[in-house]
């Protein structure tokens, strides 16, 4: 078992990933935070398993940079998509990532956030209302990922009869943030950045000739900006609408979808949350950290930095390796085991420091809501087929889950 555990560790290559590795990743994390848990790959980067070491490089933005430009300008070129990623509030350093993301944190604001909750459990109360009427459903398209596009749709104020295309254009564009991207996937990715802008330049001339209430409506927040005067510029708040959109919608596609389906596979899990509902937010935190909705991040090292013996010169990419930090036993026991009552758990699926998750409040709402509401209406809900992965390393979630839902 330790030579096997080597041989995956010495032979991981992030740019030729296979199959079993999109089936289920952590026995080669594991190997990797066991034996080379600073991985050197072949293409020169560094590849970080360990809880510390990623807490590390998440808290020190001196010396691990966000800015993409460098690292995203040989993979997409003079595109859209290249502005795009370099334009969002997740790819950028002080101060612009500190001036965007004190808009947006305004317009997601706790009291606005819990001025939701009402509106999210109708919307969840009507989508298990058609789940019931066919019996047999698949848990992403008809339940997990109707629900975040729906919540952004609100929170940007798009008319329900324009968000047909937002679910596509947002899986084109995270699409092609995996590590090795093919040429139809540029060409998806880019198009999609076109059409988005497209439309979000008609939504937002429609917003400043009538705004909306800038407490519940985002965009109308964002066009205003701050009372001070901080506004950003037209390419900002486009670019960071359609960042809001890709953050919120994927990543809490696969929150709701890892976690039935997670559920499914321990019963004694399931019956325990059943039966002790008040769990909902343990067993929240708990699949974020068992099945992390977005497994990957990156940095760009600014100076040399001396990292567990390893020294990084200034300018090394480096992967952040979400799914293995949050198994690692250095902090969290038994971390192989699913406890939907795990506390502490101090997980990195929203990251941490200056870069935490702008959104984490809004994904925890959407997550206990649409999960505690399923299992209370279907209990004996089962899978009827093997649940398709979606095929990412980045994003890891379902394309599709058959299940027959029943009381």
């Amino acid at each position: 078992m330790n030579v096997k555990a080597r041989e995956l560790a010495a032979n991981f290559d992030i740019e030729k990933l296979t199959p079993e590795f999109y089936a289920d990743p952590y026995p080669i994390y594991r190997a990797l935070r066991e034996h080379e848990p600073i991985k050197l790959l072949p293409n020169g980067s560094y590849f970080l398993t360990r809880y510390d070491d990623l807490t590390t490089a998440y808290k020190n933005t001196k010396a691990f940079s966000s800015d993409k430009k460098k690292e995203f300008a040989p993979k997409y070129g003079n595109s859209l998509l290249y502005e795009h990623h370099t334009t969002s509030l997740v790819f950028n350093d002080p101060p612009a990532h500190t001036r965007v993301r004190r808009l947006i944190m305004g317009a997601l604001s706790p009291r606005a956030i819990a001025s939701m909750e009402g509106d999210l459990i109708a919307l969840v109360d009507r989508l298990l209302d058609r789940l019931a009427a066919k019996r047999e459903v698949d848990l992403i398209d008809d339940f997990a990922a109707a629900i975040p596009i729906e919540v952004i749709g609100n929170l940007l104020d798009v008319p329900h009869e324009e968000r047909a295309p937002l679910r596509d254009w947002s899986l084109a564009i995270l699409g092609a943030l995996e590590p090795v991207i093919s040429a139809p996937a540029f060409e998806r990715g880019n198009k999609a950045v076109q059409d988005f802008l497209g439309y979000l330049a008609i939504l937002v001339r429609r917003r400043r000739a009538k705004p909306g209430n800038a407490e519940r409506d985002v965009l109308t927040r964002l066009i205003q900006g701050e009372p001070d005067g901080e506004q950003l510029s037209e390419k900002e708040l486009l670019h960071n609408c359609i960042f809001l959109l890709n953050a919120g919608h994927e990543t809490t596609t696969n929150l709701i979808g890892n976690g039935l389906v997670a559920l499914s596979g321990h019963p004694s899990q399931k019956k325990r949350l059943i039966d002790n509902p008040e769990l909902i937010k343990t067993a929240i935190e708990e699949i974020l950290r068992f099945e992390s909705s977005n497994q990957l991040g990156n940095r760009i090292t600014t100076e040399q930095v001396d990292l567990g013996g390893i020294t990084m010169p200034a300018g090394t990419s480096v992967t952040l390796c979400i799914g293995a930090a949050n198994r690692d036993p250095a902090q969290f026991a038994d971390p192989e085991i699913f406890d939907i009552g795990r506390t502490p758990n101090r997980h990195l699926a929203f990251g941490t420091g200056p870069h935490q998750c702008a959104g984490m409040a809004l994904a925890r709402l959407e997550g206990a809501i649409a999960i505690s509401r399923f299992l209370a209406r279907f209990p004996g809900y089962a899978l009827n087929g093997p649940p398709v992965r979606g095929g990412r390393a980045r994003f890891r979630g379902f394309l599709s889950v058959p299940c027959s839902v029943r009381r």
